[in-house]
C-alpha cells in the first residue's frame, strides 16, 4: 500500500431537511485495503457510501478520489463501481451478457469486450457459467456475477453495500473468504458497508464504527475488539460486560469498581478524577469454576449463580447472576458446557476476571 489515500473523505456532513445523517466525517482510505463502514441501521454508513459513489451529494465537505475532487463528477465518470445488496443482475441476460453490459454502454472497442468479460469471469471462478441465466445460479454465484460486472470496468475502488446479507449463514461464511481472496488477487480497494460485526472483523483491514452519523472509532479489527474507544463501540463489537467505576484517581493506577473491588487499573490518559468511567470485560476474560469463592474474595473474584448455558461448538456462552440479580456473560470451552449444565440452575459459581484484559472507558 502507498501512503497516498485512494479516497479522502473531508469534513463530510449530510442533512435531509432537519435530519442529520452524517456529521463532519473525515477519513482516508488506503489503496489496496478492505475498509468497512460498520454500525447499526440508520447510523449513516449507506449514506456515506452513496456519497462516495456520487448518488448523493454532501451538504458540507468533499470527497477526493485519487486526489481529484469528485464534487461535480457524476457517478458514471467516477473511478469506482458499486455492488448492491440485491446484486441487481438482469434476469433476461446470460452471465456473460450481464458482465458485458457496462462495457457495451461505454461504447468502447467491440473486440476488447469478450477478452475483458472472460478475464472478469475467471477472477470470480464463473467461466463455465458464462451462458447460464441468473435463475440457474445459486445466491453466491449471482453475487459473483455482480462482482464480475463491477470488476470488468477495472475501477480503482469497489463499493459493496451489505454484500453478504442476502445469503444464508453457511454461504455467507464461505463468501467472506472468497471476497478477501478476490480482493488480494485484483488489488482493488474495497469499501464495504455492513451492520454485521463478525463480517467486518473477519474481512476488513480497518473498520470505521459509526453511530448517529458520527464516527465513534477507526481502527483495525483487533484494536476495535481489545481497545474500544467508548462503551458504545465495546457493546457493538461483540459481547461485553460493563462495570461502573465508583472511584478513581485519574492516571494513577488503582480504582474502586462495582462488583470487582479495588483493582490496579489506571484511567485513560488525561481523564480527571471527577469523570465517570466504566470497566469493559469480554466474556472470554471471565473464568467460571463450580462452587462458592473462598472468603475473603480477591479483587476481580465474584460469587455468582448459574443461569443459562449455550453450547456454540468450540465455545460455550454461560449466563450467570450476581447476588443483586445483575446478569453477566462468560465464555467457556465448548467441552465445559455439559458439566456446567449438570450442576443445575442456581448452582454456586466462582468467577475470576482477567483484569489484564479489561479496558477502562469514559462512560460518556
Amino acid at each position: 500500500m502507498t501512503d497516498s489515500p485512494i479516497i479522502s473523505i473531508r469534513g463530510v456532513s449530510k442533512r435531509f431537511g432537519s435530519f442529520t445523517a452524517l456529521e463532519n466525517v473525515t477519513v482516508d482510505i488506503r489503496p489496496g485495503e478492505i475498509f468497512a463502514l460498520l454500525g447499526p441501521s440508520g447510523c449513516g454508513k449507506s449514506t456515506l457510501l452513496r456519497i462516495i459513489a456520487g448518488f448523493e451529494s454532501p451538504t458540507e465537505g468533499e470527497i477526493l478520489i485519487d486526489g481529484r475532487d469528485m464534487t461535480s463528477v457524476p457517478p458514471n465518470r467516477r473511478p469506482v463501481n458499486m455492488v448492491f445488496q440485491s446484486y441487481a443482475v438482469f434476469p433476461h441476460m446470460t452471465v456473460a451478457e450481464n458482465v458485458a453490459y457496462g462495457l457495451k454502454m461505454e461504447r468502447g472497442p467491440q473486440h476488447e469486450i469478450a477478452p475483458k468479460v472472460a478475464e472478469a469471469l475467471r477472477q470470480v471462478h464463473l467461466e463455465e457459467f458464462a451462458n447460464r441465466r441468473p435463475d440457474q445460479l445459486s445466491g453466491g454465484q449471482r453475487q459473483r456475477v455482480a462482482l464480475a460486472r463491477a470488476l470488468v470496468k477495472r475501477p480503482r475502488v469497489l463499493l459493496l453495500d451489505e454484500p453478504l446479507s442476502a445469503l444464508d449463514a453457511k454461504l455467507r461464511d464461505a463468501m467472506r473468504l472468497e471476497l478477501v481472496k478476490l480482493q488480494q488477487e485484483v488489488g482493488v480497494s474495497f469499501v464495504m458497508v455492513t451492520h454485521d460485526q463478525s463480517e467486518a472483523l473477519a474481512m476488513a483491514d480497518r473498520v470505521a464504527v459509526l453511530n448517529d452519523g458520527r464516527m465513534r472509532q477507526l481502527a483495525d479489527p483487533i484494536t476495535l475488539y481489545r481497545a474500544p474507544a467508548d462503551p458504545f463501540v465495546a457493546d457493538f463489537i461483540g459481547r461485553v460486560n460493563l462495570f461502573d467505576v465508583e472511584r478513581h484517581s485519574g492516571a494513577t493506577p488503582g480504582m474502586e469498581v462495582r462488583y470487582l473491588g479495588a483493582v490496579p487499573l489506571p484511567a485513560p490518559a488525561g481523564v480527571p478524577a471527577s469523570e465517570a468511567l466504566v470497566v469493559a470485560v469480554r466474556p472470554e476474560n471471565i473464568a467460571v469454576a463450580p462452587g462458592a469463592p473462598e472468603s475473603p474474595q480477591a479483587p476481580g473474584t465474584l460469587a455468582a449463580r448459574l443461569g443459562n448455558v449455550a453450547f456454540l461448538g468450540e465455545q460455550g456462552l454461560v449466563e450467570v447472576s450476581l447476588e443483586d440479580g445483575r446478569i453477566l456473560q462468560a465464555a467457556v470451552p465448548g467441552s465445559e458446557t455439559g458439566p456446567l449444565r449438570a450442576l443445575g440452575p442456581g448452582a454456586p459459581l466462582t468467577l475470576t476476571v482477567d483484569l489484564s484484559a479489561a479496558a477502562v472507558l469514559r462512560k460518556g
